[in-house]
């Protein structure tokens, strides 16, 4: 039946929802590229809770959207900004996902890497104070047997003085990681705290800084993820890199051809938008697997339009589009956010990002993602 979509403008237009899914199974992991899904968290509806108390964790849906993502042969990136660490998940609550998700990834036979960052402060602190808190994380999932993702800090960009502050603070843990780690950089758009990161709101000295860092370290270094949406930059980094050191995408403006590469290399994933993409973003890469870039491309680059709609401005609440698509799927039984979040995008925006997820077939049973989206419009008053 059709559905009567609100647009930016105001007025109401005619879509008639798809019938059929494309068909995506699950299958191996991948050959030709390590990719991560940075997966959301699933807020428990039924508790009584406000925006300022810690979150509420629907850990059974949670752990299965994991289950989900590992079957289709990604990993999971857990832990990260695409499950509100920041945004209504606390340390707290984020210890508890890095251990239950680690358990479970050893379980299903599943790729897991945890986000440490320093989250538990919650007020001014110096860097002996930053440097202790990212080792209270580091200690937290390397115990659970996961990989660790050293994440941007708002602490360490409030604290640090220049470029060495960064020498120092991270070049203390990577001598002390027991395993390589992947370093992130998040841009501003996605956390205005972290402006001026790495010592520089220059771009190409803050690159050196965090070369220089890689550098000093490079067998403690897996690889680095880099969330910049600036893809000339990304390829221009990740031909500096010390060889052996990966360049894991978290450009969701840019991911096909990133991924794709050329003849001077490529990127591996750790992206927010293979949360809701998973299963047609590993048919793409199973692509990819055989040397067809072509075809990859072909089957990836539909999407951006769709990526580009959850990620922009402001960025950082790309998360509320991600949970709802996951509740249009079937993921989850409810579009309710840790913090409240669902409240941070408008109906045209979720009306949109329906209308583009619909068209490209993700949603496994089409008819109950038009049901949940009839339902979200009646509830905002849109009657036919």
């Amino acid at each position: 039946m059709t559905l009567h979509l609100p647009d930016a403008h105001g007025a109401l237009r005619a879509y008639e929802p798809r019938t059929e899914p494309l068909a995506l199974t699950p299958g191996a992991p991948f050959t030709s590229r390590t990719v991560f899904s940075a997966a959301h968290v699933v807020a428990d509806p039924y508790a009584d809770t406000t925006p300022d108390s810690p979150a509420a964790v629907d850990w059974d849906a949670t752990l299965a959207f994991r289950r989900d993502l590992w079957s289709h042969g990604l990993g999971v990136a857990e832990a990260m900004d695409t499950a509100q660490r920041g945004m209504g998940l606390d340390w707290a609550g984020a210890a508890e996902l890095i251990r239950r998700s680690a358990a479970e990834a050893k379980a299903a036979g599943g790729r897991i890497a945890c986000g440490v960052g320093t989250d538990q402060l919650t007020g001014p602190a110096n860097l002996t104070e930053v440097r202790a808190a990212y080792e209270e994380q580091l200690a937290v999932v390397e115990e659970s047997g996961a990989q660790a993702i050293l994440m941007a800090s708002r602490a360490l960009a409030a604290a640090a003085r220049g470029p060495e502050d960064y020498l120092e603070v991270y070049g203390h843990l990577l001598r002390q990681a027991a395993e390589p780690v992947i370093l992130h950089w998040l841009g501003p758009m996605f956390d205005p705290a972290l402006e001026g990161y790495w010592g520089s709101s220059d771009l190409d000295a803050a690159t050196d800084t965090f070369l220089d860092v890689i550098a000093a370290h490079p067998d403690k270094v897996d690889g680095i993820k880099v969330s910049l949406l600036d893809a000339q930059r990304e390829i221009d980094l990740r031909r500096r890199l010390p060889k052996g050191v990966r360049c894991y995408t978290g450009d969701d403006f840019h991911y096909p051809e990133l991924i794709a590469g050329d003849e001077q290399g490529f990127s591996h994933a750790l992206l927010g938008i293979f949360d809701p993409l998973g299963p047609l973003a590993a048919q793409a890469v199973r692509v990819l697997d055989t040397g067809d870039r072509e075809g990859f491309r072909t089957l990836l680059d539909p999407t951006v339009e769709l990526s580009r709609h959850l990620f922009q401005a402001p960025t950082r609440f790309y998360k509320t589009g991600v949970v709802f698509l996951a509740w249009l799927a079937g993921h989850q039984s409810h579009f309710t956010m840790v913090g409240g979040l669902q409240s941070a995008r408008s109906l045209p925006h979720f009306a949109r990002a329906y209308e583009l997820a619909d068209t490209l077939g993700l949603f496994p049973d089409p008819k109950l993602a038009e049901e949940r989206m009839r339902n979200l419009l009646s509830l905002y008053g849109v009657d036919r």
